[in-house]
């Protein structure tokens, strides 16, 4: 089974940590949806397997009228076999969820919210310049619940300088309170380039602290599983037949196909991503070619590509996979490389598997750079 991401390069307010594609203005909006709509068309000989997941991403997918998703999920059904029972997302900001859009939604086919939350305080949402408001933030998922979606995941984020511990674990306890089945919590990251960067450089902001993150990490771990959600992924975690399908593809390295601009795709041995420019993606599309970069892999490059996303994940790097795939010399070199985080106590071996400890889920990125191939 494949899955489909579909890139909605707008949104209402810049946030300052985001370094995602978008605009905040909408005066293009309805020729990018034309674009993307014809893109689907374009790429429809992409993907040779149906369809399981869909997947409206951004930017802020939540500000499309129900017209346009409707009008890209039948581009979707019309050009691709899709399973009848498809997880279909769509990532949401809590200030666009109201009453009748929700209605509207549901009977669109959306299935499953991603509601962008990221804090329960408003100080922490005005210091990360977000749309929504802390009662908007609650509110949301409330009303999401009443008009009966239950598959929904909200985004956390921990870390941030202005964040006590005590705040996150009221942010954690809210979302555990409001029977929440899944949770995306990320470290908060300066990305170069952010209006949050340039702050820090300028000092009118403090930078993150790696201790303090290792802290709110350790605390989201111990809070989860005592709640009963299953850590599946290293900023995931759901409570039992709600993990993110998807998302869950990405890490298993299924195919899948990004349509928009700035979108990506994969497929086996190939990746390939969208041009990040509104107006250059339309005037592509309109001349009937999807402007795209592709990188053939080499078997070193998939290899690794497997290791960054599996050691992530609850099951982990699986020795006989990797001897399968690419032989007994890979088998043996990522086995020598991982004695050392054994040692440490920050992996172990489960199973024929290579699996983090909860030391080593903090590192889990800096693990999987060490165990790469050259």
């Amino acid at each position: 089974m494949a899955g489909i991401y579909i890139h909605i390069p707008f949104c209402r307010k810049a946030c300052h940590y985001c370094n995602f594609h978008f605009s905040t203005t909408l005066k293009n909006k309805n020729e990018v949806i034309e674009a993307i709509t014809h893109e689907i068309t374009l790429q429809r000989n992409y993907l040779n397997e149906p369809v399981d997941t869909i997947y409206f991403g951004g930017g802020t997918p939540s500000l499309l009228n129900v017209v346009e998703i409707q009008k890209l999920l039948h581009a979707i059904k019309e050009h691709f076999q899709v399973s009848s029972s498809a997880e279909i997302t769509l990532e949401s900001n809590p200030d666009d969820i109201v009453k009748g859009k929700l209605n509207e939604w549901k009977n669109a086919g959306i299935n499953r919210l991603s509601i962008g939350v990221q804090s329960f305080f408003e100080k922490d949402l005005q210091w990360m310049n977000r749309a929504h408001n802390a009662t908007q933030a609650k509110q949301s998922i409330l009303l999401a619940k009443a008009e009966g979606f239950e598959n929904i995941t909200i985004d956390l984020i921990y870390g941030i300088p202005i964040l006590s511990d005590e705040e996150w674990i009221q942010n954690i306890e809210t979302a555990i309170d409001l029977h929440v089945p899944h949770l995306s919590c990320y470290a908060l990251t300066v990305e170069q380039g952010t209006a949050l960067s340039k702050m820090i450089g300028q000092k009118k902001k403090e930078s993150t602290d790696d201790e303090k993150q290792q802290r709110h990490f350790t605390i989201l771990l111990n809070r989860t599983a005592t709640a009963g959600f299953e850590h599946y992924e290293i900023s995931n975690f759901a409570k039992p037949d709600f993990r993110s399908r998807h998302n869950s593809s990405y890490w298993n390295g299924k195919s899948y196909l990004g349509v928009g601009p700035s979108a990506h795709s994969f497929k086996g041995n190939t990746r390939q991503w969208n041009i990040s420019n509104n107006a250059l993606y339309v005037k592509s599309i309109r001349q009937n070619i999807v402007p795209f970069e592709i990188e053939t892999l080499t078997p070193v490059q998939q290899a690794n590509e497997y290791i960054m996303t599996s050691i992530r994940t609850m099951e982990g790097v699986s020795f006989g996979a990797i001897k399968h795939r690419w032989g007994a010399g890979y088998e043996k070199q990522i086995l020598n490389t991982a004695t050392k985080y054994i040692n440490h106590g920050l992996a172990e071996i489960k199973d024929d598997h290579l699996v983090l400890t909860e030391n080593g889920k903090f590192y889990a990125d800096g693990i999987a750079a060490e165990l790469f191939f050259t």
